[in-house]
């Protein structure tokens, strides 16, 4: 069966209906049901669905979509006794699983699926995809993200504001973060998003946050509650790049928003304000290029980091097959002082490569165009 995985509002949903009228267009049966209910049906809800395609596979092959189906109780078991029951009596019911919790879903296929599925993932669209999709350029796509629902209200920012804030962040977190298991603290959980949003692309240690926190509890509670906003493609903490793992996990993370179109709605300014502002458009650039490798991450074996040696640092290490690769982001005029860090990380550590994107580098259309 296949598994597309990925954040709300990035298309998932549309793609897989789509392919299905161009299925039934072809003669192909193809049926479709979403487990999205403020009213959680129960596990019976997968087995009514798959007897209605079963019937649809009565007379040839035909498809089944089940959407946001991590939200069903004891989905897995049922998926996986319904799709055994299949193979036992040759029943030709092609399966696509969708979800936004790559946490829940990821733990249950490993769980109870293992080996019966093929993991799809939908990002945030992607530089290319807003400029083809939308003819955006470079910087309207570093301040407005990659969410193809928001696209069509980018001329009235206050609109554009609302539609983030309330359908994206504020069902997000309200929604997909309180599926994941209990949440002591909703409102510092909210706070930590927000103050994410301001940090963004800043190494902040947890005791830190906790004091410009109200309410906060202890680093394990903070901790928890930044695993989950990553685990809803909100906010991640990228882990400090050391030759030991024990150093990796004890250093402060790096707080990334995983789309620009979060920062610039949580902080409120609109695009030619946003564009003036050096240090924010800054943060705004750095925050892309990281949202950008971790969505290569998803397809591809690589761990995204950071590294930091006193006063001297490099935006992002990645670490694949092809070894090391250090990453400079700058959204200005280079300076000798800006390769310190490159410098000192590149004698430690002799990285394959070594990257500067934007001013005396790959320009920053180039990069994110990979």
């Amino acid at each position: 069966m296949q598994v597309v995985v990925g954040p709300r509002q990035v298309g998932k949903t549309t793609a897989v209906q789509q392919a299905g009228r161009h299925l039934e267009a072809a003669g192909v049966a193809f049926v479709f049901a979403s487990g999205d209910d403020p009213l959680l049906p129960g596990p019976a809800w997968v087995d009514q669905q798959w007897e209605a395609g079963r019937a649809a596979a009565s007379t040839g092959p035909a498809v089944l979509a089940l959407d946001e189906v991590h939200k069903i109780p004891g989905w897995a078991e049922r998926v996986k006794a319904n799709w055994d029951r299949d193979a036992r009596t040759a029943t030709d019911l092609r399966v696509v699983l969708l979800g936004s919790s790559p946490l829940l879903v990821g733990q249950r296929l490993r769980e109870s699926l293992a080996g019966r599925f093929e993991l799809i993932p939908a990002t945030h669209w992607q530089w290319p995809e807003c400029r083809d999709a939308f003819g955006w350029d470079v910087d309207t796509y570093i301040f407005h993200g990659g969410y193809p629902g928001a696209a069509p209200l980018v001329r009235d920012f206050q609109r554009w504001r609302r539609y983030v804030l309330d359908s994206l962040i504020e069902t997000t977190v309200a929604r997909d973060v309180l599926s994941l298991g209990r949440i002591d603290k909703p409102a510092l959980l909210r706070q930590l998003f927000y103050l994410a949003c301001e940090l963004s692309g800043q190494t902040v240690a947890l005791t830190t946050l906790l004091r410009q926190l109200h309410d906060a509890g202890n680093t394990t509670t903070l901790s928890h509650y930044l695993r989950l906003l990553e685990e809803v493609w909100l906010v991640a903490g990228l882990s400090k790049y050391s030759g030991s793992v024990a150093r990796r996990r004890a250093a402060p993370p790096k707080l990334l928003v995983l789309d620009t179109a979060l920062m610039s709605a949580a902080r409120g300014l609109p695009f030619d304000e946003a564009r003036r502002d050096g240090g924010h458009w800054g943060r705004l650039v750095e925050t892309a290029v990281g949202a950008h490798l971790l969505a290569q991450a998803q397809s591809s074996p690589q761990r995204v980091m950071y590294w930091r040696q006193r006063d001297r640092e490099v935006d992002f290490v990645v670490e694949s097959s092809g070894g090391l690769t250090a990453i400079e982001v700058k959204s200005g005029r280079e300076r000798d002082a800006d390769r310190r860090g490159l410098d000192t990380f590149v004698r430690h550590y002799a990285p394959a490569r070594v990257r500067l994107v934007g001013a005396g580098g790959t320009s920053l259309t180039d990069f994110l165009a990979e």
